[in-house]
């Protein structure tokens, strides 16, 4: 069996394995001069800039597979126990942090000490995670509405949704609980953290992306003997001569090659604002923290990752970013420097030595109500394959969708090419 791979990101690396692994003979095609699609990294005056800052959870199993896979499983920091410490401008410190009773007792105690929230708003979350538990995610009435509409029906008040609910829905679903899908926002609790007390334990890359994800998948697709070839857009599926094309790209261009999906162009897109700032000095004593009653959602410190030698490099994540797409850079440091200094103290008195902002306008698929209808499985027409986090995975548009498209594709592919032998 021949198959050519269009997209080299997470998706199409993926596919690439899993299809050479079962005895295809595989070519990649990727646009761009580098592999990792939308995780890279680039460097600037010395400093190693990711594009974003992705987290995962250990829950994204075929994910942390593929890291084993890359031969890079000891370039990540994986909590050995869920804890995000929360901290907002007034001085206030809470921490979501589970203990070690199975689910769902693993986050009481977090709950009953979260100072965000009114005693009574502590109380009227757990029934309404048990019922989030019950939930059947294979209905599809659960993405005609908000996930905001249900928890509101369950006793959930506004000021719950922005000091404990949206902590999640907003970086997992890239939309506020308001906007985002009951589908995605119930899967991300109930998979994420009501059924298994360590699925919600967070990690995130020790190194650049470029350097967990890109350059090591083309060195293992190298030995795997797949051919890569950087620098290779393709324009029309016609001009591929080949048994099976999986086609992980982009929604938009999918349909742009095969007109069979213009109806995924409703998927829209849901955009990410990254805020870096380089300081003279340490301000931030954690790795990472979220934010109440800022606009900094999360915050994490990439000194190290990023190759600063002196003084802080911290990188500020804003999920869900609409609000920001027509604001200028100027305005954007107006409105964050000071939300910086509201939270860490010795900032205000840290000079600081870089700012920037990088900006992902298509970061994800829009997950708002509706659009788990326009996620198409695996297979789109005859002979191609479509991977990629927007399509049907269940999952929101995570690395773990990525990974998880990638290897339904490839193995649709692989199961095709089985039936035609047969026939």
């Amino acid at each position: 069996m021949k198959a050519i791979v269009v997209g080299g990101g997470l998706a199409g690396i993926a596919a690439a394995l899993e299809l050479v692994d079962a005895g295809a003979e595989v070519t990649l095609l990727e646009a761009r001069p580098w592999l990792g699609g939308a995780t890279f990294s680039v460097e600037r005056d010395g400093l190693w800039q990711d594009n974003g800052q992705h987290v995962f959870l250990r829950c994204f199993t075929e994910y942390l597979r593929l890291l084993q896979r890359l031969g890079v499983a000891d370039k990540i920091v994986l909590q050995d126990r869920l804890d995000i410490p929360v901290l907002a401008p007034d001085g206030r410190r809470s921490h979501l942090r589970r203990n070690g009773l199975p689910a769902p007792l693993h986050l009481g105690g977090a709950l009953v000490r979260y100072g965000f929230l009114s005693p009574a708003e502590r109380l009227r979350v757990l029934p309404a995670a048990r019922a989030l538990a019950k939930i059947d995610l294979d209905d599809p009435a659960l993405d005609g509405r908000t996930f905001a509409d249900w928890l509101r029906e369950h006793g959930q008040s506004s000021a719950a949704l922005d000091g404990l609910w949206n902590l999640i829905t907003l970086p997992a679903c890239n939309l506020p609980a308001d906007e985002a899908s009951l589908a995605l926002g119930a899967m991300v609790f109930k998979i994420g953290l009501l059924e298994n007390a360590a699925a919600g334990d967070l990690g995130y890359a020790a190194v650049p992306l470029q350097q967990l994800h890109g350059d090591p998948a083309a060195r293992a697709l190298l030995e795997a003997g797949v051919e890569v070839r950087t620098k290779s857009r393709v324009r029309s599926l016609a001009e591929l001569n080949t048994d099976a094309v999986v086609l992980a790209v982009p929604h938009d261009e999918a349909a742009s090659l095969v007109p069979e999906l213009e109806p995924v162009r409703g998927l829209g897109f849901s955009p990410i604002l990254n805020v870096h700032v380089a300081y003279d000095r340490r301000v931030m004593d954690d790795a990472f923290v979220a934010g109440f009653d800022t606009p900094v959602q999360f915050v994490f410190d990439r000194t190290g990752s990023s190759g600063l030698e002196r003084g802080q490099y911290l990188a500020v994540s804003v999920s869900g970013a609409s609000a920001y797409s027509d604001r200028t850079q100027d305005e954007i440091r107006t409105e964050f420097v000071p939300a910086l200094a509201g939270l860490f103290p010795r900032a205000r008195e840290a000079r600081i030595e870089r700012f920037f902002v990088t900006r992902e306008p298509e970061a994800t698929f829009r997950g708002a109500p509706g659009t788990q209808a326009l996620r198409p499985g695996p297979t789109a027409v005859d002979g191609v394959f479509l991977a990629g986090a927007w399509t049907g995975t269940g999952w929101p548009a995570t690395m773990e969708s990525a990974v998880r498209s990638g290897l339904a594709a490839a193995r649709a592919a692989l199961a095709s090419n089985r039936v035609l032998q047969a026939a």
